[in-house]
């Protein structure tokens, strides 16, 4: 064996490999280093963008819409919460949603509605990421639905609104859409002001969507607010009880009937027939949701009377103790002829009122320029809005001409060839309570009386008022509407329906008044449109509902009866101004 093999084998260091190695770990430390440089210092945004796309949310507060009550604190439409169900198809589609069509049948079943059509929303489009199943479901059923555990199917948080009274005041609250937008009534009108909005918060959640950091604010919402009614809910709720039975009773179209606080001009009560139901909306008819007295105006027949007396003493044309002559109960006004229902003789002016006497309510009329008399209309809110602020109010008509025939003028006294609303009749003889004064009406609570314009001066008010407590004594055209212990003072009228050419064969019954007249505290019209049968006139018909409702109002708000002492007083009065 050779020295050279016996010699030990050393091992020799590879240059070149170590390089290599060297080198290729200083390259990935170099690329790490440069990478965590470039992430770090350079660019960081991508990647702060793609977590805040994981966790960052936007949250929102929920807030209810305000609620609506009396003016002592009784709720007439609140809001209560439900939920909204509804599917994510895509979701649906890549979890295998389909699988078990027994849920699909109980989802439903509780929601009545078809199998068909829910799936039909859910498999139309796999790629849609939202569809409604059912709006406003009750915390019960969204409850079992939560229990029936399907993919892609949830549950959203809302509201729905909730009117307690129902049908008593339904033209006048109104009602919302199913998206809780007013759109009739207060809750149109003071839709702004009843809707909140909410508040929008930036958070950071984790993955099983708990919120573990509150980041900013990113809208300030605000919260809503309620709204008090000028309604007193006792009132409203007996005046519309009476004019539903009126209504039954008489076979009417319709009736109206507003109630008046005379010191402010505040609606008290505002209630119509034929009504519905806003809990319920299955089968709604569109005419029932008109608040006809708003919306709806009627030749005002004889109620018109009083202020055709006060315009002509106002103006000084005619005298508290001035004759009139209608002896033989009819007169020819250019060629056409003026009836009263008999012969009356010789009367006094109140005599002219309580009994309605159209021969003598023409010769006032014809004692005062037509436009004075028109001027004093209008003053006294005819043909005007009433400042109530609610949507579809009509303002009447009073037509402006420049030439009226004797018998144009004469009719305009006797409630025809103009119209008003309930509302602007009411008004006129709160009027007349107020001492000469027009108060703007308000459906709101006021904290202090607002501010009216003196019409009329308060010694005529009183003396209408005065004159008008015998149309509901024995001898009167309205001996239906007596209340004992608070004297009335009103009118009744019943005027025929214009139809194309003339006037047809239906009526229109009214009674207006004031109560009590020593204490003047309520106005209140009704009026029944279209009464059947052979009982129409406003004596029959709408003065029985007008002393069942001021009788229990005036209860309800504690105004003392008349006294002994200022019932002889009263008489005394009555009995000068006769």
């Amino acid at each position: 064996m050779s020295k050279q093999a016996k010699r030990k084998q050393k091992p020799q260091l590879i240059h070149w490999r170590l390089y290599v190695v060297v080198g290729f770990v200083c390259l990935l430390f170099t690329s790490l280093v440069g990478r965590a440089a470039y992430i770090q210092i350079i660019e960081p945004e991508k990647l702060r963008h793609e977590s805040d796309m994981r966790t960052l949310r936007t949250t929102s507060n929920e807030v209810h819409r305000g609620m609506i009550t009396d003016r002592n604190g009784e709720m007439l439409a609140v809001s209560v919460p439900v939920k909204a169900v509804y599917a994510d198809p895509k979701v649906v589609h890549d979890r295998n949603g389909f699988a078990d069509m027994r849920r699909w049948q109980a989802l439903a079943d509780v929601l009545h509605e078809p199998k068909e059509e829910i799936l039909a929303r859910v498999q139309s489009n796999p790629k849609k990421r939202f569809t409604y199943l059912k709006r406003q479901v009750t915390p019960a059923v969204a409850e079992y639905i939560k229990q029936l555990k399907l993919p892609g199917v949830y549950l959203k948080a809302e509201s729905r609104r909730y009117y307690p009274t129902s049908e008593i005041s339904a033209q006048l609250v109104g009602l919302t859409n199913i998206d809780d937008v007013g759109i009739e009534g207060i809750e149109n009108t003071y839709n702004d002001w009843l809707t909140g909005t909410p508040t929008k918060h930036k958070v950071r959640k984790s993955r099983d969507g708990h919120v573990v950091e509150r980041l900013d604010t990113v809208q300030t919402g605000e919260s809503s607010n309620d709204l008090v009614l000028s309604i007193d809910q006792r009132i409203q709720q007996l005046a519309y009880r009476e004019i539903k039975r009126a209504t039954e009773i008489n076979q009417a179209t319709s009736a109206s009937i507003v109630v008046l606080d005379v010191h402010t001009g505040e609606v008290l009560a505002m209630a119509n027939t034929p009504s519905y139901n806003p809990n319920s909306r299955d089968n709604l008819q569109s005419y029932r949701m008109r608040n006809r007295a708003l919306t709806d105006a009627y030749e005002p027949g004889s109620t018109i009377k009083p202020f055709v007396v006060a315009a002509a003493l106002e103006a000084g044309t005619i005298k508290e103790d001035q004759i009139f002559k209608t002896h033989p109960g009819r007169v020819r006004i250019g060629g056409k002829i003026v009836r009263d229902g008999r012969n009356y003789g010789d009367m006094s002016l109140g005599d002219v009122l309580v009994h309605s006497s159209n021969v003598g309510m023409t010769q006032i009329a014809l004692s005062m320029p037509v436009q004075e008399l028109l001027g004093y209309y209008q003053a006294m809110g005819l043909g005007n809005y009433s400042g109530i602020n609610l949507p579809g109010e009509s303002a009447g008509l009073i037509h402006d001409r420049r030439r009226w025939s004797d018998f144009e003028r004469a009719t305009l006294s006797f409630g025809y060839a103009l119209t008003v609303t309930p509302l602007q009749i009411a008004r006129m003889y709160a009027m007349l309570g107020s001492g000469g004064v027009l108060y703007p009406s308000s459906i709101l609570k006021l904290k202090k009386a607002p501010e009216g314009d003196q019409v009329i001066s308060p010694e005529v008010a009183r003396s209408v008022m005065q004159m008008l407590i015998g149309v509901t004594e024995p001898g009167g055209t309205a001996k239906k509407a007596h209340i004992d212990g608070y004297p009335v003072a009103g009118k009744t009228g019943t005027a025929r329906k214009a139809v194309a050419g003339g006037y047809g064969e239906d009526y229109v019954a009214l009674f207006a008044g004031v109560a009590p007249v020593h204490n003047p505290r309520l106005a209140m019209v009704v009026v029944v449109n279209e009464p059947k049968g052979d009982r129409y006139y406003g004596g029959d018909v709408a003065a029985p509902v007008f002393a069942k409702v001021m009788s229990g109002a005036l209860q309800m708000l504690n105004v003392e009866p008349i006294s002994a002492r200022e019932k002889v007083q009263l008489a005394g009065n009555v009995r000068r101004g006769e």
